[in-house]
C-alpha cells in the first residue's frame, strides 16, 4: 500500500536539480519575482528615498502621496519606476540564480559538514555581491530621480545619459560600495531568516515539508518571507540611508569615505533611522511576495520549494 508520503511526494522534476537547467530557471524565477514585485512599491520607495534625505518634507506617507498626486497625478506615485523595474529584475536574476549556485557549491561540494546557517549566509553575500554590480547604475539614477526637486531626470534613459555626460561611466558605480554595504547584510539575513524560519515553521506544524502538497507550501513561504522581511529591513536600514544620501548629496570630487564622514555629520546617528516604519511596511510585503513568486514559479516548473529541507 502506498504511503501518504509517497502520495504526496512531488512528482519528478522535469528540470534536474542541480544542473545548468535548474539554475537558470532559479535566476528567471528571481526576475519575475523581484522586478514586478519592486515596481509595484515604487510609490511606498519614493516617499521611504524622499523623507531618509529630508525629514521634514512631508509629515506622513499619506500626506505625501496625496500632495505627490495633487501635483503629478498618477505617474507622480509611480515616479521612477523604470529604473526600478529593470534594476531590480537584473538584480533578482542575479540574487536568487547565484543563490542556489552558491548554496549547492558551499553546501554540497565544498563543505558538505559546514553548518546550515553559514552556507546560507556565504552563499547569499556571494550572490548579492554579484547582483550588485548589475543593479548599481540603475539605481543610482531612480534616487537621483526620485530625491530631487524638480527632478533630475524624467525618464531612465535621460538619467543614464546625464549621469554618464556630467561624471562618465564611472558616476553610475559611485554608490556601489554603500550599495553593497545595504545589500549584502540585507540578503543574508533575507535568505538566512527565511531558511530558518521556513524549518521552524514546519517544526512547529509537526509535519514534514513533503507532506504538504504545493499551495500550502507556496504559504509556508510567504509566512517565512514576511518574517524575513522584517528582520533584514531593520538591519540594512542605515546603509539604505546613506545610500539615499550619497546619490543626492554627494559632492563633485568627493571621495566616498568622506562623503559619508559629512552626510553622518549633518543627519547624525539618529538620522540614519529616518523612514523605517515605511520601510519595514515596503520590504516586509515585499520579501514575502517575492518568497511566493518565486516558491510558486518553482512549483509550477516541477521543482521543490526553497527551505524546510
Amino acid at each position: 500500500m502506498t504511503s501518504t508520503i509517497e502520495k504526496a511526494l512531488p512528482p519528478k522534476p522535469k528540470i534536474e536539480l542541480y544542473s545548468g537547467k535548474y539554475f537558470l530557471a532559479c535566476g528567471f524565477g528571481g526576475i519575475v519575482a523581484c522586478g514586478p514585485t519592486h515596481t509595484a512599491v515604487t510609490p511606498l520607495d519614493l516617499v521611504k528615498t524622499r523623507r531618509q534625505v529630508d525629514s521634514q518634507l512631508y509629515k506622513s506617507n499619506v500626506g505625501a502621496w496625496k500632495s505627490i498626486y495633487r501635483a503629478e497625478g498618477l505617474r507622480g506615485i509611480f515616479f521612477g519606476w523604470s529604473p526600478t523595474f529593470v534594476g531590480y529584475s537584473l538584480q533578482g536574476g542575479g540574487k536568487y540564480g547565484f543563490y542556489e549556485v552558491f548554496k549547492y557549491l558551499y553546501g554540497d561540494k565544498m563543505f558538505p559538514n559546514m553548518n546550515k546557517t553559514v552556507v546560507f549566509l556565504g552563499a547569499s553575500a556571494s550572490a548579492e555581491f554579484l547582483a550588485d554590480i548589475a543593479l548599481c547604475p540603475f539605481e543610482a539614477v531612480k534616487v537621483r530621480m526620485q530625491t530631487t526637486l524638480p527632478p533630475f531626470a524624467n525618464t531612465m534613459r535621460e538619467g543614464i545619459s546625464k549621469v554618464v555626460a556630467q561624471e562618465g561611466y564611472a558616476g553610475l558605480y559611485k554608490g556601489l560600495y554603500p550599495l553593497w554595504g545595504r545589500q549584502i547584510p540585507y540578503t543574508m539575513c533575507k535568505f538566512a531568516f527565511f531558511e530558518s524560519t521556513v524549518d521552524a515553521i514546519y517544526t512547529y506544524l509537526g509535519k514534514s515539508k513533503v507532506e504538504y502538497n504545493g499551495l500550502q507550501q507556496t504559504g509556508v513561504s510567504f509566512l517565512g518571507g514576511y518574517i524575513a522581511g522584517v528582520g533584514c529591513a531593520t538591519v540594512s536600514h542605515p546603509a539604505d540611508v546613506m545610500v539615499s544620501k550619497l546619490n543626492s548629496d554627494r559632492k563633485k570630487g568627493e571621495g566616498a569615505g568622506q562623503a559619508m564622514s559629512r552626510i553622518y555629520g549633518n543627519i547624525g546617528f539618529r538620522g540614519l533611522w529616518n523612514g523605517l516604519p515605511t520601510r519595514i511596511l515596503m520590504i516586509g510585503t515585499l520579501t514575502a511576495f517575492q518568497w511566493l513568486i518565486y516558491d510558486s514559479f518553482k512549483v509550477a516548473l516541477g521543482l521543490p520549494t526553497t527551505g524546510g529541507h
